[in-house]
């Protein structure tokens, strides 16, 4: 056979095996036998290897995966994946429904699909083949899990028709079905192997598996459920959903348009009573504004977007026994009771502990050793203890104390009047304070150093860590001095701290461990001060004008530099050769950016921007984004609704109050 017919044949058999694939797996109606389909792909497979020339990433041959283990790349979400607002309660779903159509001035329009209980992931295709496949990870920025995402059937690598967008993303859940899951128990079982927890636990663990071959021997499918994009061919997203399913997406047949929020109710009230018949597991429903316009208008918090939320069937609820009670004491100090329960099945798992909270929750819930209590899982993961049966509590039995004094290093706990918890104050000779900190340092979002909890109590126990920075002077030598040590464990261990020196100063600034300072702030610190050194100096007034930052923050960052052993910390870091400034590199705001050394307050809703979307705007031409009004601002960029207060302050201190238009003639350089 000549090499354009060989390429003919390869291309019938693509086009083939991906129309099968789209019939079997997508419209559940296969038009030929497994036999069949297994022929017409060791077909291709043959032709594939012996004419390499024609090969193609993209070809169905390609789902059977790869036997080359390979650690995830991080990508940047274009478009972030923030989580949902959470309700179990119809009286805030009301009050959701009555926010949006305030906001708006006008009626909306909603739809409601299932909240399918899996893991999310992100699709990009451009001209119409898939080329990125990437986790949810902080919102932020996931994993590239495109090896594993083609061997899902499910998902197209070519989309079907012509009328697609040339580049788009598509999101969906990422599923493993309930009698996949079983299956898949039983052959763990067969082996000798621990089974899944749950189908959830299942698919987000097979996603991450460092061999997609194996992936693919899993019955992995996907349900998508939202469409981005400049160019999207409707303005609603009911009807982006139901062109997908034209391109060859799996879209749910549950989808639902609603005109009013007692339309949401039902469907509600339908699927509550009917979500075990389904062959997925699903945990409640999520609601959406349709008209992509009044979702832009709608816009978003720092967490969630405004037209949106999830309704949450109550969790499944088990009663057992308390047994006893420990406290754990944190990286922060906090010290945390959790019930030691008699063993209990509980939504597919067995759940042996609990949390209690704090000490007022103790006391609200009149806690006793032995007593009968009511355990369910928060959000369907955490469980927690949610009632007492006190008709069957046991005669005699003892009133659950909180303690008094830390139970790692004895000293008498403290609690301050705007906290929940008890505190343990001595954070630099604390032993699980210690260790929590370093452990923390070394965690994968902060400065990813592939190091075991194990490992850190180790070097601790042997006098090698006292804190994060003496992990930077460790020698080969000092660990193979460690159990379970040898010379090329040690030498990777050695490699990965290493290699942690490039990790930029915003997840530096996140790993040192602040009290208050998650992700988020410490890239507006980063972003604010880019260096440590102004950061330390830095007043608390400068801090409190930094965006997301408040009162308790700005108070914690200025006591921490205040501590000479954080201090000590810093030095060693700095001795270390670690990223505690920005660079050209991670640095948005560079010299000569249009809006280098200009600070900005957003208000307002915006007819071409959602306010995320002006901040990230702002800062990725060198401005700053700040929260409240000072002297400090530079400009306000305000657009319809802007609160009356924040005003009146500008007017008082001449601050320039512009539009979204004169921002985007800023950052073109043309006078406003």
């Amino acid at each position: 056979m000549d090499s354009n017919k060989v390429f003919e044949r390869i291309t019938q058999l693509r086009k083939e095996l991906e129309e099968h694939n789209y019939r079997y797996y997508v419209l559940a109606q296969p038009a030929i036998s497994d036999y069949e389909y297994d022929k017409l792909m060791e077909e291709l497979i043959t032709l594939e290897n012996e004419h390499p020339r024609f090969a193609d990433p993209n070809s169905p041959s390609q789902r059977v995966g790869s036997d080359i283990n390979h650690e995830f790349s991080q990508v940047s979400h274009k478009y972030p994946m923030l989580s949902l607002s959470n309700t179990y309660s119809r009286q805030e779903l009301g009050e959701f429904d009555k926010r949006v159509r305030r906001m708006l001035g006008e009626s909306c329009e909603y739809v409601c699909e299932l909240k399918y209980d899996g893991t999310a992931v992100s699709l990009t295709y451009t001209g119409g083949v898939l080329v990125r496949a990437v986790t949810r990870g902080d919102g932020r920025q996931g994993d590239d899990v495109t090896a594993n995402v083609k061997t899902i059937r499910s998902i197209p690598l070519r989309l079907r028709g012509g009328d697609y967008p040339g580049e788009f993303e598509i999101r969906g859940e990422i599923l493993l079905p309930r009698e996949g899951f079983l299956k898949l128990n039983r052959e763990k079982a067969a082996k000798g192997e621990p089974p899944f927890a749950n189908p959830r636990n299942a698919a987000a663990g097979t996603l991450k598996l460092q061999k997609s071959s194996l992936v693919a021997k899993r019955p992995l499918d996907c349900i998508f459920y939202a469409v981005y994009g400049d160019h999207l061919p409707y303005d609603t997203h009911y009807d982006n959903l139901l062109k997908a399913g034209e391109w060859g997406f799996k879209i749910s047949d549950h989808i639902n348009k609603c005109e009013n929020i007692d339309k949401v109710y039902n469907y509600i009230d339908y699927w509550d009573g009917r979500r075990l018949d389904l062959p997925y597991e699903i945990d409640g429903i999520v609601v959406k504004v349709n008209s992509l316009l009044q979702q832009k208008t709608l816009g978003f918090t720092a967490k969630s977007p405004r037209w949106a939320i999830s309704y949450k069937f109550r969790a499944e609820r088990a009663a057992t026994v308390l047994n006893s009670i420990d406290f754990q004491v944190g990286r922060t100090g906090a010290v945390t009771p959790v019930a030691n329960l008699k063993p209990v099945s509980l939504a597919g798992t067995t759940v042996k502990r609990a949390s209690l909270h704090n000490a007022d929750y103790i006391e609200l819930v009149d806690l006793h050793l032995g007593d009968t209590v009511l355990i369910e899982k928060g959000g369907e993961i955490i469980p927690k203890i949610v009632d007492v049966d006190r008709s069957k509590r046991p005669a005699g039995s003892k009133k659950v104390k909180f303690i008094e004094n830390c139970p790692a290093c004895g000293t008498p706990l403290k609690r301050d009047q705007d906290e929940a918890r008890h505190y343990c104050p001595v954070e630099f000779s604390c032993p699980p304070q210690i260790k929590g900190k370093i452990k923390h340092f070394v965690s994968r979002r902060a400065m990813n150093i592939n190091m075991a909890e194990a490992t850190v109590d180790q070097l601790y126990s042997a006098g090698l860590a006292r804190d994060a920075g003496d992990l930077y002077f460790l020698k080969k030598e000092d660990l193979m001095q460690l159990e379970r040590f040898a010379e090329k464990s040690a030498g990777n261990l050695i490699r990965s701290i290493q290699e942690s020196r490039r990790i930029p100063f915003p997840r530096v600034l996140y790993a040192i461990g602040i009290r208050y300072v998650g992700e988020t702030v410490a890239a507006r610190l980063a972003r604010a001060f880019r260096s440590v050194d102004d950061l330390a100096s830095a007043g608390y007034e400068r801090l409190i004008a930094v965006e997301d930052v408040g009162d308790k923050i700005a108070r914690s960052v200025t006591g921490f530099f205040k501590e000479e052993k954080n201090l000590r910390l810093i030095e060693k870091l700095k001795k270390a050769g670690l990223q505690l400034e920005m660079t050209g590199k991670d640095d948005n705001s560079k010299e000569g950016a249009p809006l280098d050394g200009l600070s900005f307050v957003i208000s307002g809703v915006f007819e071409k921007y959602s306010r995320n979307q002006l901040k990230e705007l702002i800062e990725q031409n060198g401005g700053k984004n700040v929260s409240g009004v000072s002297s400090a601002t530079s400009y306000i960029v305000a657009g319809d609704n802007m609160g009356p207060a924040k005003l009146e302050k500008a007017r008082k201190l001449n601050i320039p109050v512009i539009s979204e238009t004169e921002l985007e003639k800023m950052i073109s350089g043309k006078n406003i």
